[in-house]
C-alpha cells in the first residue's frame, strides 16, 4: 500500500512544482530554510494553477528555418497546441523567416498540413486554426543578407505593440555554422540587446543541436554569442530535457524517501541507461558521416539523463541550482585515457538485417555514405563517477540505430543480498531487486523483486510492480518541444544546457573519440539490423559479471 501512495505522486511535477517541492522541501529541511528556497522557484512571467501553467508576457517568436522540417513538424504543432489549452500569452506573434518566397497565407496553409499529418492530436479544430493562425507570418529573407534583418526589424514595428516588437524569441533551427552570423546580423540591427538589470523588454536566442561538433568549436560557438547576450539569454535546447518521464528523474528520486535512501554505493551495483532507436540514418548519411552516434546521441541525450539520474539533491528549484548539480556529475566523471577507451568503450556499425518484419540496407550502402566508413552508428561504454556518492559504481550507457524497437530507459541494478539465508535451498531463484524507469515509449516505472510462489515448497519467482503514466493518469503526455517553448517564453532555463555542461560533455566525448584516433572496425564491431548491437558490446558487461537488459515491447 505504501508504494501504491508513492507512485501516485510521481506525476504531479508537472501539475503544481511549486507546492509540491514547497511539501517535500518542508519534509526534508528545517522549516524557515524550506519557506526562504522555494521563493526563489518563482518564475517571473509565468503564472502558475492546478489547471496548467501560462506565461504571462507578450512576445513575437522568429523562427529562423521556418522552411524546415523541425519548423513544420515540431515546433508550429506545438505552438497550436499551447494556445489550444490557453498556455500562450496575449496577445502573441509567430515570425517565419526562410529564403523562399511565399505569403502568410502560403506559409500558414502548409503549417496546417503539418499539423494534420504531424501532431499528436491530428484533427484541427477549424474555428481554433483560424483564431490561431491570425498570429502567423512569413518574413522571406536569406541568412546572409544585412538587409533581410533590417526588414523583419520594420515588421516586427507594424505590429504597433510595443511588447510584440521587442519581447522576442529568436529560434534558431537552422545549420549550427549560421547560428554566430544570424546572432550578429540581429544585433547590428538593434533587435537583440545585452539584457541588464532593469531593462524593460527581453530577448532570448533558442539554438538546437548539435551546439558544436568537438570541445574547441563549442567554446568558440558559445564566444560568439555571448559577445551580444547574457548567458541567461541562451537557451541551448536538448529536446530530451522536454518529456516529462525525464523531468520525472527528479521528482521520483528526491519525493520518495524509500528509494533516495537506497539511491547510493551501498546499495547500487550499477546503472544501466539505454536509448535505441529502430531506424537507420535513412537521408542523414552525410550529416551522420561527420558526427557518429558519440556526438550525435551520446555527448548530449545520454549524458543529461546521466547527470539527472547521478545528481545531488539541488539546494532550491531555481534553474541556476539544478544546473550546478548537473555539471558537478559531468565534471566528476572519471577522465577517459586511451588505455580506458581500448577497455571500457565499444563502438559498432550496422550491416544489412531485418528490423520489425522489414529489411534494412547496410549502413555503408546508405545514401551520401562513404563504402568504407568507420563512423559508429552505435556505441557503448562504461564510465565511473568519482564522488562520494556513486564511487565505484560503474555506469553502462548505450544507443544504437537500427536496434530491434525504439525505447530508452534506465535500469537500476540492487546489490544481492547475502546468500547464508537460503544457501540450504540450492535451486531457488533468486534475482537482484532492479528499478527500471521507461522513459519511452509506454512512459512508466516497475520494480522488480523475489516473491515466494504458491505452494507447499520453498520456491522464488521474480515478479514486478509497476506504474503506468496512461493507466494511472489517463492524460496524453505533452511534446518535448510544446513544454521546451513554454518555457522559453518564461525565460525558466531549467530545461535548457548551460554552457559549462556543453563544454564538459564535449570534453570527456573528444578523449574517447581521440582513443580512436583512425583505427578501423573490427569484425565484432559490426552488427546486423535488428539486433542489440555487436558481440564487443556484450563483452563489455560480461568481463563485470553482467549483462545488458534489453529494453521490452509493450504488453
Amino acid at each position: 500500500m505504501f508504494l501504491c501512495v508513492i507512485f501516485t505522486q510521481i506525476g504531479l511535477f508537472s501539475r503544481n512544482k511549486n507546492l509540491y517541492w514547497a511539501q517535500v522541501l518542508n519534509c526534508l529541511l528545517p522549516t524557515t530554510y524550506a519557506s526562504a528556497q522555494m521563493e526563489t522557484a518563482v518564475i517571473p512571467g509565468l503564472s502558475r494553477s492546478n489547471e496548467g501553467r501560462k506565461a504571462d508576457e507578450p512576445c513575437t517568436i522568429v523562427i529562423f528555418g521556418a522552411s524546415g522540417d523541425l519548423t513544420v513538424r515540431k515546433l508550429i504543432p506545438a505552438l497550436f497546441h499551447l494556445y489550444k489549452d490557453g498556455q500562450m500569452p496575449e496577445p502573441f506573434r509567430v515570425v517565419g523567416f526562410a529564403r523562399r518566397d511565399k505569403t502568410d497565407a502560403s506559409w500558414r496553409e502548409e503549417m496546417k498540413a503539418g499539423i494534420e499529418r504531424f501532431s499528436r492530436s491530428p484533427e484541427v479544430d477549424s474555428a481554433q486554426w483560424e483564431a490561431f493562425s491570425k498570429n502567423l507570418f512569413y518574413h522571406r529573407g536569406d541568412l546572409t543578407d544585412a538587409e533581410a534583418y533590417a526588414s523583419l526589424r520594420t515588421r516586427l514595428a507594424d505590429f504597433d505593440n510595443e511588447q510584440l516588437a521587442n519581447n522576442l524569441i529568436f529560434y534558431l533551427a537552422i545549420s549550427p555554422s549560421l547560428f554566430g552570423d544570424v546572432v550578429d546580423h540581429l544585433h547590428e540591427v538593434k533587435l537583440l540587446h545585452r539584457w541588464e538589470e532593469g531593462d524593460q523588454f527581453w530577448q532570448r536566442v533558442v539554438v538546437e543541436k548539435p551546439f558544436g561538433h568537438d570541445l574547441q568549436s563549442a567554446r568558440e560557438l558559445n564566444a560568439r554569442l555571448v559577445k551580444h547576450a547574457r548567458e541567461r539569454q541562451i537557451l541551448r535546447i536538448d529536446h530530451y530535457l522536454g518529456k516529462e518521464t525525464v523531468q520525472n528523474i527528479m521528482m521520483f528520486r528526491f519525493s520518495n524517501a524509500i528509494f533516495e535512501q537506497l539511491w547510493h554505493r551501498e546499495a547500487i551495483e550499477h546503472v544501466q541507461i539505454t536509448v535505441s532507436e529502430d531506424i537507420g540514418v535513412g537521408s542523414r548519411g552525410g550529416y551522420f558521416e561527420e558526427a557518429g552516434t558519440m556526438r550525435d546521441m551520446m555527448q548530449n541525450h545520454l549524458l543529461q539523463i546521466l547527470s539527472l539520474v547521478a545528481m545531488e539533491p539541488p539546494p532550491s528549484l531555481a534553474a541556476e541550482d539544478i544546473r550546478n548539480e548537473k555539471v558537478k556529475v559531468l565534471k566528476s566523471i572519471r577522465p577517459m585515457t586511451p588505455e580506458a577507451v581500448a577497455q571500457q568503450v565499444v563502438r559498432g556499425q550496422y550491416f544489412a538485417g531485418t528490423v520489425n518484419g522489414e529489411n534494412r540496407t547496410g549502413y555503408r550502402q546508405e545514401e551520401k555514405v562513404n563504402p568504407e566508413s568507420n563512423v559508429e552508428t552505435y556505441a557503448a561504454l562504461k564510465l565511473f563517477i568519482d564522488n562520494w556518492r556513486w564511487s565505484g559504481v560503474p555506469f553502462y550507457l548505450r544507443t544504437g540505430k537500427n536496434l530491434p524497437l525504439r525505447a530508452s530507459e534506465v535500469r537500476v541494478q540492487f546489490r544481492p543480498t547475502p546468500s547464508v539465508l537460503f544457501a540450504a535451498q540450492g535451486n531457488l531463484d533468486l534475482d537482484r531487486n532492479a528499478l527500471t524507469l521507461r522513459l519511452q515509449p509506454d512512459e512508466g516505472i516497475s520494480l522488480r523483486f523475489n516473491g515466494k510462489v504458491p505452494g507447499t515448497t520453498i520456491a522464488t519467482r521474480p515478479v514486478r510492480m509497476h506504474f503506468g503514466y496512461d493507466a494511472e493518469f489517463g492524460a496524453y503526455t505533452p511534446e518535448a518541444y510544446e513544454r521546451l517553448l513554454l518555457e522559453a517564453m518564461a525565460g525558466d532555463a531549467t530545461l535548457f544546457i548551460r554552457r559549462d555542461e556543453v563544454e564538459t560533455a564535449w570534453q570527456f566525448i573528444d578523449a574517447i573519440r581521440a582513443g580512436w584516433g583512425d583505427e578501423v572496425l573490427s569484425n565484432r564491431e559490426f552488427y546486423a539490423a535488428g539486433t542489440w548491437g555487436p558481440e564487443a558490446a556484450e563483452d563489455l558487461l560480461a568481463q563485470d559479471g553482467h549483462v545488458w537488459h534489453n529494453p521490452q515491447p509493450a504488453k
